[in-house]
């Protein structure tokens, strides 16, 4: 056992890190004592009020608005505050506040406050993606990104906390305590992050540089970014592909309670057990099957990953009950989009992270996060429509989008390339 734990590329990496990397990995579990507690309802929850699935859709597609819009402005914005104070700050605006306005929420218009707010996470999707990477091992990149992955996963072992909760104070009340432990947790979260970490080495060159500028005398470094961007088919690729899991994930996220809910009759007080299941097969699946992915070989396991999420999302719209056997094939359900779901989120980090310029990270990945948004704007709202129909629909949507993923893949490491550093 020990020899395992000293060998054990990912257990090695985790136990080497140090500075930023180490505190970005470290305190990425405390997700799952706050947020994850409440992801699991927070689709029926909007229901409990009177919403119906448009107008889910519709702040679904507020919030991808918003992230868009912070997007765009994050690159400025984090070279002029810096990585470190960027995240603390924006962390606040974005999960702490959002997480009171969720707790108190009465309708329709609270969540679309609560979700504009939220956009600001893309700010610091940015700043802590920098804080995590740009002093990091260069080829320890995938297995710093698996191991954020794990962390997120962890939440696994805390959901039972929402299902007992919901099942002795219903579900509407069992989620405000939820949301306001959420506040308490992610606050401490940042602080903690805060204290442990420090400027990057690049963060404080484009601090300076960036120092007596205004925010407007910044907006033309784009142009540079932009210009990198156009001349990288690896960067371009990835943009592609995180587009495409972007979507897939939320419609997911947003569509999977509703239909576990309303269509295949899941009892609310065993909501979370499936996300609980979900990540603890993701976790075995980082330590046995993603640790042994080669950063130089991700055609493969790129495909694989679409193939899963596929077979998952086939398998979910073929279950009509919760009889015996449709309990059986929504775990398997879940086996594949466990499968599916944890290569696509790690590949679709280290295919940016592998691929951008490290000198303009901020801003490359400012507009990369604006593109990822824009295109999926619309998809919360399609999605809304569509199981407004039928409760399927969104998810026969997802599996275009992945067979669209599959045919993308295979095109792009079928030529020969120039600027990538991996190979299919």
């Amino acid at each position: 056992m020990r020899n395992f734990l000293s060998k054990h590329t990912l257990l090695k990496t985790l136990f080497e890190l140090k500075g930023n990397p180490r505190a970005c990995v470290y305190t990425e579990p405390m997700w799952g004592l706050s947020m994850n507690l409440c992801i699991p309802y927070a689709t029926v929850y909007m229901l409990t009020f009177g919403m119906d699935d448009v107008q889910v859709g519709i702040v679904t597609s507020v919030y991808m608005f918003s992230q868009m819009i912070f997007a765009f402005l994050s690159g400025i914005i984090i070279d002029k505050m810096g990585r470190r104070n960027s995240t603390v700050i924006f962390d606040f605006l974005a999960w702490s506040v959002p997480c009171i306005i969720w707790a108190f929420s009465q309708g329709f218009w609270f969540f679309v406050v609560a979700a504009l707010l939220n956009g600001m996470m893309k700010i610091t999707t940015v700043s802590w993606d920098c804080l995590l990477v740009e002093d990091a091992p260069k080829d320890k990149i995938t297995h710093i990104y698996s191991w954020v992955m794990i962390s997120g996963n962890l939440s696994a072992l805390f959901a039972p906390i929402s299902s007992i909760l919901v099942s002795r104070l219903t579900l509407a009340p069992a989620i405000r305590i939820l949301y306001i432990n959420a506040f308490i947790i992610m606050t401490a979260k940042l602080l903690i992050l805060y204290k442990f970490s420090t400027e990057t080495g690049v963060g404080k060159i484009r601090r300076e540089a960036a120092h007596n500028m205004r925010l407007s005398q910044l907006l033309p470094g784009y142009k540079t970014a932009f210009g990198k961007i156009i001349r990288s088919r690896g960067t371009l690729f990835a943009i592609v592909i995180s587009i495409l899991v972007e979507i897939v994930a939320m419609i997911g996220l947003t569509f999977w309670q509703i239909i576990a809910s309303k269509r295949i009759g899941v009892p609310d007080t065993l909501l979370p057990i499936f996300p609980m299941a979900r990540s603890m097969i993701s976790i075995i699946l980082f330590f046995t099957v993603i640790a042994h992915i080669r950063q130089t070989r991700l055609k493969w396991p790129l495909i694989g990953g679409f193939i899963c999420s596929i077979i998952s999302y086939l398998l979910l719209i073929s279950v009509s009950n919760t009889g015996v056997v449709g309990y059986l094939i929504l775990a398997v359900s879940l086996l594949f989009d466990a499968m599916g779901s944890a290569v696509l989120s790690t590949l679709r980090e280290s295919l940016v992270a592998i691929h951008v310029d490290p000198e303009e990270r901020s801003g490359i990945m400012a507009l990369l996060q604006t593109t990822v948004m824009m295109v999926s704007v619309p998809f919360g709202y399609i999605g809304g429509l569509l199981s407004d129909i039928s409760r399927i629909l969104p998810f026969i949507l997802c599996v275009f989008l992945l067979l669209i993923g599959i045919l993308a893949t295979t095109l792009y490491y079928q030529k020969p390339y120039k600027d990538l550093t991996v190979s299919g």
